[in-house]
């Protein structure tokens, strides 16, 4: 199944989504969340029923907001090791976390999952990206640029 049906079955009847983009901004691919969630927000299409979080490398700062926004629906982005090629683009379900090394960051997503998830009905969904490098460096590759544009232009698609 491809990335445009996947996000469209998840995004079924929701009511309020939340795009959280997580990554190291200096780190070149590892970034490639804000990169996303820093394009999304240039689009000008937030709304009520939409918004982004630049969540950085500490998602878990950003719980209260997530939790007060009341969403019915959060898409998780970011940098994953899956042992595919740079660019490739995978969703895990919630339920997949601990079989993917999915992040580089202080807190395990999953953990933050389990939390964000604790006493609300809250669907959530990973997309993940296959960095090239995460040397020191202040914009993504091309290759993940690449795949960074087409999952705004899909995501856009489906939600527009």
């Amino acid at each position: 199944m491809g990335l445009e049906s996947q996000l469209s079955d998840f995004l079924t009847n929701y009511e309020r989504l939340i795009v959280l983009g997580v990554g190291n901004k200096l780190k070149s691919d590892d970034g490639v969340g804000p990169f996303i969630i820093n394009r999304l927000k240039e689009e000008n299409i937030e709304n009520e029923n939409l918004s982004f979080i630049d969540g950085e490398t500490v998602p878990e700062n950003f719980t209260g907001k997530i939790r007060k926004e009341n969403p019915t629906h959060l898409i998780i982005v970011d940098a994953c090791l899956m042992n595919s090629n740079p660019g490739d683009m995978q969703i895990v379900n919630k339920d997949e976390f601990a079989n993917i090394g999915i992040s580089t960051h202080s807190m395990s997503l999953s953990f933050f999952v389990k939390y964000l998830e604790k006493d609300t009905d809250i669907k959530i969904i990973f997309v993940g990206i296959e960095p090239e490098t995460m040397d020191w460096g202040e914009k993504p590759t091309q290759t993940v640029e690449k795949s960074a544009n087409e999952f705004i232009e899909t995501l856009k698609g489906v939600i527009l």
